[in-house]
């Protein structure tokens, strides 16, 4: 033991227990051993040899993006400092939740194209690494230095991962040598960011590239590369998909299945439509004219090279589960000519025998969605009006949210808006999910007007905070006027749930000071000359 450890020890033990082994100063133990120990610090110290000169970093490299305006740049210091509060009783208070207008601060701020104040890169890049939601925007506006930071602080590793290719430039497109070696070379994340580079700008370029080394990639690396497909695919990846489909990987050969089904003129989408075509016809025997279903009697190997999963989960039928992706895969424009050439909307509006409407408007939810069609779309929702809430196709929450994906912003606001309109908030939050942001005025007033019914009507105030939550961050700031005359705490009823009122009040004060908060800084946004 060396001496220093055998102070430690001493020390830790006590003196009484342990007296001390080296000589002393000839005090007291308790002192004599502090003595010894400055001492020996003192020695230690003087001893220590200089390590070798570490490497210095290169410099952060410049941004040239223009700098925030001062008043903006304070904000993003106060969004970044703020911490949820610990109220109690689930009550928030009348404060603006700080921590929840970041992300919509930093995408208008990288919707200007400013440049991230130097001294708050390491603020940002915490605030990110606590949340991936924010990691897009946050690693975006903080830019190339957030990355060089990256590299010097191992808790800030996460931003050279969720950064293409890890940070690393990538060769210009006309490079095709640096191109070559970095796909013959790179790692892993650096040949996906390549991949997905190439594929924004020359998509066959980018398919040529992935077809040379297919043969001998791993399954795993196959699948994330073949998904880089989905953007710009057209007709010209449809040979290379065909190959796919014979993959030895399950989950590649469904991946290029269901990419070949998204190109309505594919091989794939023919036989579907075929085999789909097969099962469903319209019955003229009856009092008018019905849908009849007839399932497949069996999954044949055809059928599993396209990309139908024979196995179907727990609890669901076979038959069911093969026609349900048969109908998913086949193209709508299939439909029109098999039915008695009948529109989408009257098509979803036929009866379906035996049963099977269920099965067969959700796999054409399904199609709407994988096809991006707004007429079928439109069809399988109804009228937002409509009882049970949902249409005669929409079978889920889920499925309308999706389907409502395939419209354009200001229909879809305005099928949400007439939802909430008939059907109040209850079933509404998922809807207003996938509207865009900030609502149109109709969607605001919808929900504002949904909220003071509910209010008035002593429903439990606490059902509808994420509805509340949502209206903070997405409810146009030229709203607040409008929230004035429902800050007043209500008169409860006697079947309201007791403190309803305040709580009430309490939250649309916070939804009014929130909105008005956005206003501002928004304005802080804009650049001093307008």
């Amino acid at each position: 033991m060396t001496a220093w450890e055998d102070l430690v020890t001493t020390a830790l033990l006590g003196t009484d227990r342990r007296p001390p082994t080296t000589g002393g100063s000839g005090r007291e133990a308790p002192v004599a051993l502090l003595d010894e120990a400055a001492v020996a610090t003192v020695r230690r110290r003087a001893g220590l040899r200089p390590a070798r000169a570490a490497h210095r970093p290169e410099p952060a490299p410049e941004d040239p993006r223009p700098a925030l305006p001062a008043a903006a740049a304070r904000r993003l210091v106060m969004l970044l400092s703020d911490r949820p509060g610990t109220g109690t009783g689930g009550r928030r208070g009348t404060s603006p939740d700080l921590m929840e207008l970041l992300p919509q601060w930093l995408a208008a701020a990288n919707a200007r194209g400013f440049a991230a104040p130097p001294q708050t890169l390491p603020a940002l890049l915490d605030a990110a690494r606590g949340r991936t939601d924010l990691r897009p925007a946050a690693l975006a506006f903080a830019g190339s230095r957030a990355l060089w930071l990256a590299r010097l602080n191992q808790d800030w590793r996460f931003a050279l991962r969720a950064a293409p290719g890890g940070g690393a430039s990538l060769p210009g497109p006309g490079d095709t040598e640096a191109i070559g070696r970095l796909w013959q070379e790179g790692l892993f994340a650096e040949r996906v960011a390549l991949l997905a580079a190439l594929r924004a700008r020359t998509p066959e370029a980018a398919r040529e590239l992935l077809a040379g080394t297919w043969a001998t990639e791993r399954a795993e690396d196959r699948l994330m590369f073949l998904d880089s497909l989905r953007t710009g695919l057209a007709a010209g990846d449809e040979p290379f998909l065909e190959l796919a489909l014979s993959d030895r990987s399950r989950n590649v050969r469904t991946t290029a299945a269901e990419l070949l089904s998204a190109l309505p003129g594919s091989a794939l989408a023919g036989r579907m439509a075929v085999r789909a075509g097969a099962c469903v016809a319209v019955d003229h025997t009856g009092d008018g004219p019905v849908i009849a279903v007839e399932a497949p009697p069996e999954c044949d190997p055809g059928m599993e090279r396209d990309g139908v999963v024979a196995k179907p989960p727990t609890g669901r039928g076979e038959r069911s589960w093969w026609l349900g992706q048969l109908v998913e895969a086949a193209p709508l424009t299939t439909w029109p000519a098999r039915l008695g050439g009948r529109t989408p909307g009257e098509i979803v509006a036929l009866p379906v025998a035996d049963g099977w409407q269920g099965e067969l408007h959700a796999a054409w939810c399904r199609a709407a969605v994988r096809q991006g069609d707004a007429a079928w779309a439109r069809a399988l929702l109804g009228v937002p009006a409509a009882p049970e809430a949902g249409g005669p196709g929409a079978v889920s929450l889920a499925e309308r949210a999706k389907l409502l994906g395939t419209l354009e912003g200001a229909e879809r606001s305005g099928w949400v808006a007439g939802f909430i309109a008939s059907h109040g908030l209850s079933e509404a939050f998922q809807l207003l999910g996938v509207c865009a942001v900030p609502w149109s005025a109709p969607l605001g007033r919808a929900v504002v007007d949904a909220l003071n019914i509910a209010r008035d009507a002593g429903s439990y105030p606490w059902s509808f905070s994420g509805v509340m939550g949502l209206a903070e961050r997405c409810l146009d700031p030229a709203e607040a006027a409008r929230l004035d005359a429902l800050l007043a705490v209500p008169d409860e009823g006697e079947d309201a749930s007791p403190g309803a009122g305040g709580y009430w009040a309490e939250a649309f004060q916070r939804l009014a000071t929130t909105l008005r908060l956005r206003a501002v800084m928004r304005e802080e946004l804009e650049p001093a000359d307008g």
